[in-house]
């Protein structure tokens, strides 16, 4: 059987808690996608002859692991792009960063300029040309002798937002190399993790709430997580 991590399963949905070195969907690499792994799963777990479909309904950058959704039909996918677009999603994101910021919590407003190039961000504190609004929330959940976890809320959904706007109040993500942190980490990841993901199901109507434990073959959260009780 694939060497997948499932969260969540029904005849609608899949929600996988992504590893670092997982892709969502392919790239440039023609690595083989965590889409690949979780369609040959659903072929052998139910018999199924021919083409198994599967939608990706949102996306995480490689290095970032936590949740991620899949929808099994096409009617799943469309009703989930919707929520998504509509943004009636609740998204929790663990982030550990070695510089604490200034302020325990606080709430971010940036504008941000996508360097295709480079595939990267930059942050802004005020608006300008091609530049999109960035907002998200942070509140310190932990803090150890060398690194603080903080959680995030995002109010928007934009390209390397946590990345970007972390960065650009001082405090990039442990081995976020792009974003400024002096050293990657072992694993070629950052920590940034997707640890809850909330919204009502497309099809059954109901909240469903998802949550991801960290890396457990990383010793720094398994540290933080001795120290949070949700």
């Amino acid at each position: 059987m694939e060497d997948i991590n499932i969260l969540y399963e029904d005849n609608h949905l899949i929600a996988i808690n992504k590893s670092t070195s997982d892709l969502v969907q392919g790239d440039k690499t023609g690595d083989e996608t965590l889409a690949d792994k979780i369609k040959r799963y659903i072929k052998v777990k139910y018999n199924k002859p021919g083409d198994v479909f599967l939608g990706v309904v949102h996306r995480l950058d490689r290095p970032v692991s936590g949740v991620v959704i899949y929808a099994r039909t096409s009617k799943a996918l469309a009703r989930m792009n919707k929520i998504f677009q509509d943004r009636e999603v609740d998204k929790i994101y663990w982030a550990v960063v070695k510089q604490q910021p200034e302020k325990p919590e606080d709430k971010l407003i940036h504008w941000l300029v996508r360097n295709q190039k480079q595939n990267k961000s930059y942050a802004y504190e005020s608006e300008r040309q091609d530049a999109k609004k960035a907002i998200l929330s942070y509140r310190t959940l932990s803090i150890l002798t060398n690194y603080s976890l903080l959680e995030v809320k995002l109010e928007t959904g934009r390209h390397h937002q946590i990345r970007s706007q972390l960065a650009k109040i001082g405090s990039p993500i442990k081995g976020d190399l792009k974003y400024g942190f002096a050293r990657s980490n072992p694993d070629g990841g950052i920590s940034l993790h997707a640890r809850q993901v909330s919204f009502i199901h497309p099809v059954q109507k109901k909240e469903i709430t998802i949550t991801a434990d960290p890396p457990k073959n990383d010793n720094l959260w398994n540290a933080f997580m001795e120290t949070i009780t949700d």
